[in-house]
């Protein structure tokens, strides 16, 4: 049970900290720290000074009981005022430090020369050169290719073209030759990268005693250019390759292969069904796929070959997932991995890389499909740019690092993970097994990770079971996260196991490669939000005219994109690119906007807040409001939530949206009183959004359907509540 906060932190007394876990013997002394961090910040400083200088003194340690922290971080902010000064930060910048981020260093060396004498240093002038990024893209991309492990066979004619206006986004790198997948595998003089440096971290599950395994850079180009040989023995350049298996390395060998070899990567989720792996089989026109027997997660073996059998006739390669033996028989022309890696005997341990335009395919992804049939969107060699600059100056992915986000190559977060560590010279770190547990916790210490990455429902889990206690989890040094909105108290439980390192939102999409919108280390943080857009990156928020908002106001609509984004797709194997990201968008400045569908909020103090998407919106008594908002206030509502779900509903015969609030419980087996959890998310709501919102009905459920990249899909909750109450009146 969470401490109650106090009116400020002055008022906080020995038995809250006694109620909040702390052993009394300890109590004393804490309070007393706790104080003098307090007084360091001056007489009637505010939350945020107050709040900086606890942080700063370490008086709360990951050891510490959760509800420790929450008693001292809710008392801190316990005055503030949201309306008048926007989120509460928990995190701010070092001037010190700021100046050896990836971004601070390329500041520091350009910013007087690029800003002139206005500059001062990379905290104060970071709004400035940001606009510059996106007014000067041609400088700043210039700037920060030169930074990534990119090796051109040809360099670019020019880093942006826009002579051609029926390109909407621009021509970017124009006449550049390269592979990609070869700057991934070769040693880099200027990120300290060489042969011996080491490229992959991992470790089986069940294996958690044991010592953490390595890959060196030499070992990892050695079984790449094994497998771009067997490939070559199969299959013609150009042809498209599908891989559906766990994220392993053997999956980030082949994944490296195909793009190696000139060959294109087709991305399927492990969790498909077969109807889904053949439709992306289908759509893509895949000649192949590689996959495993079974995945081991949990100590279960699920099957998986056996998915891919019933969903496409295209030949399989199968690798075992655990041992050299696989456990099933093979249809009929498919090929064991044994086989397959026969068929490079003989062949040359030099391989020729296959060059090509920099605006040539190398992946086809898939939307998450939670309309329809998936778009299949193709990434050419610039989106693995995109993916590692944009890390290199948000998540300031570093040569030392060793980077983790629990993922798969099915969903976009798997290439954007590979290519921001062997593009950027840090350690790519993987867990062959299931994240959500104590296991993968205590691989992340083993591991020595500094970066690690998650989504929401991952740290819920973590946060749940406490299973970071007892770890060692101060070597990171960033967090990111992304996939669908944060949690405050979760993501406040998630810094605290880190002694407080930043937690980098991030927010993109798939055909953009990248996160339109995310934090920076050198801007201070707050749950939840997101203090500005990526770099080089334009958008404005729109009215329901479709009218532009000024910069500074805050307000709440649909963002439009500048169009002109590095790495941006350009066209959709089955669908019309322009229809579903241009149509109907205004013209600003002479170009018109990109569709990206989500509702964005500018706060007071300039940071974001992502509403979901533009079909989560509800109106409420003639007030438009998201369901992201309502869940945020109502997952606080009551210890025993584990999540809630906000959704409106009409009655058939039309009439005003209604309220209803959805909740899974932390206990699925506890006994909740419905009415009195209506109660708690009314008086909820009304204190902490708007007291004319009216919560109708309330239901607890098991679960949320949710897509296989752990999106909420509020859509079938609607559909469902819809049927369930047609033939009552329950509203």
């Amino acid at each position: 049970m969470a401490a109650r906060a106090r009116g400020s932190v002055w008022e906080i007394q020995p038995g809250d900290v006694g109620a909040a876990g702390l052993a009394a013997a300890e109590a004393g002394a804490f309070l007393a720290a706790l104080r003098s961090a307090a007084a360091a910040a001056g007489p009637g400083a505010p939350g945020d000074a107050v709040w900086a200088a606890v942080a700063a003194a370490g008086v709360l340690r990951p050891e510490h009981p959760h509800a420790l922290h929450q008693l001292v971080y809710y008392s801190v902010y316990a005055g503030w005022d949201r309306a008048a000064r926007g989120p509460p930060p928990y995190w701010f910048p070092s001037p010190i430090d700021c100046k050896q981020t990836n971004l601070g260093r390329l500041m520091e060396e350009n910013g007087p020369k690029l800003l002139g004498p206005s500059y001062k240093d990379p905290i104060s002038s970071f709004n400035r050169f940001y606009r510059f990024s996106v007014e000067n893209q041609e400088v700043y991309w210039s700037m920060v290719l030169k930074q990534l492990a990119v090796k051109f066979q040809q360099e670019p004619k020019a880093i942006l073209s826009t002579s051609d206006r029926s390109n909407k986004g621009g021509t970017w790198l124009q006449g550049a030759v390269l592979n990609i997948a070869e700057c991934c595998l070769l040693p880099c003089p200027s990120l300290k990268r060489t042969d011996d440096s080491t490229a992959i971290i991992w470790r089986d599950e069940g294996l958690d005693d044991h010592p953490v395994n390595r890959m060196s850079l030499k070992e990892l180009r050695s079984q790449v250019i094994t497998v771009a040989n067997a490939l070559d023995t199969m299959f013609q350049k150009g042809d498209r390759i599908a891989i559906d298996m766990p994220m392993t390395c053997d999956a980030v060998i082949i994944y490296l292969a195909i793009v190696l070899g000139g060959f294109v990567v087709v991305s399927i989720a492990d969790s498909f069904a077969p109807q889904e792996i053949g439709t992306r089989m289908a759509v893509s026109k895949a000649k192949a796929i590689f996959t495993q027997d079974f995945i081991i997660r949990g100590g279960k073996k699920v099957p998986l070959y056996s998915r891919v059998v019933q969903g496409t006739s295209s030949k399989a390669v199968v690798i075992p997932a655990t041992g050299g033996y696989l456990g099933v028989t093979l249809r009929n022309g498919d090929v064991s991995w044994k086989d397959f890696l026969s068929r490079a005997a003989g062949r040359s341990s030099i391989y020729s890389a296959a060059y090509q335009s920099a605006d040539a395919i190398t992946n086809i992804l898939f939307s998450s499909g939670t309309t329809g049939e998936p778009k299949a969107i193709p990434w050419t060699q610039l989106a693995p740019i995109r993916c590692a600059a944009d890390t290199w100056a948000h998540l300031d992915v570093q040569p030392q690092d060793i980077g983790c986000w629990p993922t798969n190559l099915g969903w976009v977060m798997g290439p954007i993970i590979l290519y921001s560590c062997f593009l950027n010279g840090a350690t790519l770190a993987l867990y062959h097994g299931s994240p959500l547990g104590r296991d993968f916790c205590k691989f992340v210490q083993d591991a020595g990770v500094t970066v690690l990455g998650s989504v929401p429902s991952l740290v819920k889990s973590w946060k749940a079971g406490n299973y970071a206690k007892g770890l060692d989890w101060t070597k990171i040094r960033v967090l990111g996260t992304t996939g669908e909105a944060s949690d405050i108290d979760d993501n406040l439980w998630l810094t605290s196991r880190t002694s407080y390192k930043p937690i980098v939102e991030c927010c993109g999409g798939t055909e953009l490669a990248s996160s339109y919108i995310q934090g920076s280390l050198l801007q201070p943080q707050a749950f939840g939000a997101f203090s500005g857009a990526s770099m080089s990156t334009g958008f404005v928020i729109l009215d329901e005219q479709g009218t532009p908002y000024p910069d500074d106001v805050p307000c709440a609509g649909e963002v439009g994109l500048f169009p002109l984004y590095f790495g941006a797709t350009n066209w959709l194997l089955n669908a019309d690119h322009n229809e579903v990201y241009f149509d109907g968008m205004p013209i600003y400045k002479g170009r018109q906007l990109r569709r990206h569908g989500d509702i964005v909020q500018r706060t007071v103090g300039g940071y974001y807040i992502v509403q979901g998407r533009a079909d989560d919106t509800m109106n409420l008594g003639g007030i438009k409001t998201s369901s992201v908002e309502i869940e945020r206030v109502c997952n606080r509502a009551d210890e025993g939530l584990l999540e809630t779900a906000a959704v409106s509903i009409k009655r058939a015969g039309g009439g005003p949206e209604h309220l209803a609030i959805l909740a899974v419980l932390k206990d699925r087996s506890a006994q909740y009183d419905v009415n009195l959890l209506k109660s708690k998310f009314q008086r909820a709501i009304q204190k902490n959004l708007n007291p004319l919102f009216k919560v109708s009905y309330v239901k607890i459920v098991p679960e949320f359907p949710r897509t296989a990249s752990n999106k909420l899909l509020r859509r079938v909750l609607r559909d469902q509540l819809k049927q369930e109450l047609s033939n009552h009146s329950k509203l």
